[in-house]
């Protein structure tokens, strides 16, 4: 059993990287080498002669080969790591509900949940954004966007699992994050606001497409191997 969701994770992982790879070249690189560009000009004519948010000291990959390589990768690895959560929770489900099939359909299911929980419900409140943007504090983003995540997980299982007062839970524990609101930066970006909100859709499509892929692919690799 280990062994097979091992080789399910890496098989829909790396499927799934590589499909956000390609959704990310064709519509988040351009936007993000246009929001470099206005950031350098931004820094230029600064008149404390640093750029926003970003040290000269800083390592970054070089544009071209590199940087897509390291994306990938990284992709990749995010395939890898998720597809594993995914295929625990299945099994867990599994072994609570004592039976259930695990095929393509439920796989997209699965896959959309993961969306709704780890990019849909935190980009409700922290938009992904481009280089040149003003935020909060990094600290504070991330503890949001962890408490966003698992709030949206437990949200979304006990509306699917549970019944009557545990699906008002639910909905309560979903609503929460948002209620309370995610951290807010003080400085205006030099990012135009219509370019911030192309990444922003554009993002949430590579995001869908990744979590569909590794759901549907982890799904149809269930279904063969047993």
């Amino acid at each position: 059993m280990l062994s097979r969701i091992l080789a399910i994770a890496l098989i829909a992982g790396v499927a799934a990287g590589l499909v956000a790879t390609a959704v990310q070249g064709l519509k988040l690189w351009p936007l993000i080498a246009a929001a470099e560009r206005i950031e350098q000009n931004q820094a230029a004519h600064d008149a404390a002669g640093h750029v926003h948010e970003h040290g000269h000291d800083e390592w970054a990959p070089a544009d071209g080969p590199e940087r897509a390589a390291f994306t990938v990768l990284f992709n990749i690895l995010a395939g890898v790591g998720f597809a594993l959560v995914l295929n625990g929770a299945l099994l867990l489900r599994q072994a609570m509900a004592g039976s259930g099939a695990f095929d393509v359909r439920a796989g997209l299911l699965w896959g959309l949940a993961g969306f709704a929980c780890f990019a849909l419900a935190p980009a409700l409140g922290l938009p992904p954004e481009l280089p040149g943007m003003a935020s909060a504090d990094l600290l504070d983003r991330q503890i949001w966007w962890v408490l966003t995540a698992l709030a949206t997980a437990c949200g979304i299982a006990l509306m699917a699992f549970g019944g009557g007062v545990w699906k008002v839970l639910g909905v309560a524990v979903l609503a929460a994050p948002h209620l309370y609101g995610a951290p807010r930066g003080e400085e205006f970006g030099a990012v135009p606001a219509e370019l911030a909100a192309e990444f922003v859709a554009a993002s949430l499509v590579a995001a869908a497409s990744f979590w569909l892929v590794l759901g549907g692919v982890s799904g149809w690799l269930h279904r063969r191997l047993s």
